[in-house]
Formats: structure tokens, sequence, C-alpha cells
């Protein structure tokens, strides 16, 4: 490995960190927890599960956390900077395309209305 690449993979791991951390603490957390910047979570008496619902919210931060390595690995795998930029530009728009999907699933299937 060069020291392009090694330096390279520190920085998206350095980078991945948070959101991995956001979701364990999330994983763990007794109280629903938020999504959206600037907008409340959800009162606890609005949550049918919230354990069920803080583990998916949780989950879904640490693959979106997980997304970045893997597009290193693309990028170390199929030829280096063009293929990284492609799997990292695929993986922030569509992966917070899915996360905006996927937390309105859950507000829809645990949240009181």
């Amino acid at each position: 490995m060069t020291a392009e690449t090694i330096i390279g993979l520190v920085i998206v791991l350095i980078c991945a960190l948070p959101f991995i951390v956001m979701g364990i603490v999330q994983m763990k957390s007794k109280k629903p927890v938020g999504f959206w910047s600037g907008k409340e979570p959800p009162a606890k008496d609005e949550v049918t599960d919230v354990l069920a619902y803080n583990k998916k919210h949780g989950v879904m931060w640490i693959i979106y956390g997980l997304g970045a390595p893997a597009s290193w690995l693309v990028g170390a795998l199929f030829g280096g900077g063009v293929a990284f930029a492609a799997a990292v530009c695929a993986e922030v728009v569509g992966g917070i395309a899915v996360m905006i999907w996927y937390h309105n699933y859950l507000d829809r299937k645990y949240v009181k209305k």
C-alpha cells in the first residue's frame, strides 16, 4: 500500500467514526432518538416501542457510517480516485435519500399519530 492509500483510509475512517458512534449511542438510548436537525424527537409516550425504534435508527446510522470505508475499498479495488469518488457520491447522496425514507417509515410504524 502506498502512503496516499493509507492516508486516504485514515481520513475515511475518521469521517465515518462519528456516524458509527452516533448509531451506537442511539441504539443504547432509553429515550426516543431524533433524526432531523432542529426537530425534537417524539416523546416517549408517543412511541409504541422505544427500544426497537432506537435500535433501528442506530443500525441505520452505523450502516451509513460503514459506507465510507466500503467506498474506499471500492476505490482501492477498482482503480483509485475516480472509482472512489463515484462510490462516495453514490453512498452519500443515495444513503441520505434512503435514510430519509427509512426514518419516515419508522415514524409511521412506531410513532402514534
